[in-house]
């Protein structure tokens, strides 16, 4: 398996086990909720299920930001990877710079494939919009740092 495979691989993972994660946390509380009964301490019943109704709408948040990441995962494989040889940043590429070398498809933090690091970024992020469309040697800067483009895969 190539590196690119093998780094959408550990998106997807990642976007499942997320996935998992959120839907577990969102029955949780669901179950809480319904199993909540009143109380002769009312006030704190009511602080209670307040804070199980923040939990649930923060879940959702989630679920929906994990969502788009699946959307994401499931467009860029249907499209078949095709700019193998492009000479740009697209989604999909793996842009080695002089700080970090970076995998462009969705927010999936540090991944390690055959002991090297990548950061797997979105196109959406405020780094992933910076280096969309940029060539080899070209130099970004993002947060008072200059960083030089090394090589697009």
């Amino acid at each position: 398996m190539q590196v690119k495979e093998q780094l959408f691989a550990l998106c997807a993972t990642f976007v499942n086990t997320q996935l998992q994660t959120i839907n577990a946390i969102i029955t949780s509380n669901r179950k809480a909720l319904l199993s909540e009964t009143k109380s002769s301490a009312g006030d704190k019943h009511e602080t209670g299920r307040a804070m199980l109704q923040l939990e649930m709408e923060k879940a959702g948040l989630q679920l929906a930001n994990v969502q788009k990441m699946k959307l994401v995962l499931e467009r860029f494989s249907a499209a078949g990877n095709h700019n193998k040889n492009a000479k740009n940043v697209h989604l999909g590429s793996i842009i080695y710079t002089d700080l970090h070398t970076y995998f462009l498809l969705i927010s999936a933090g540090k991944l390690v494939v055959d002991n090297q690091e990548f950061y797997a970024i979105s196109a959406a992020s405020p780094l992933g919009k910076l280096l969309l469309g940029k060539q080899q040697n070209e130099v970004i800067n993002i947060n008072g740092k200059q960083i030089k483009i090394k090589g697009i895969y």
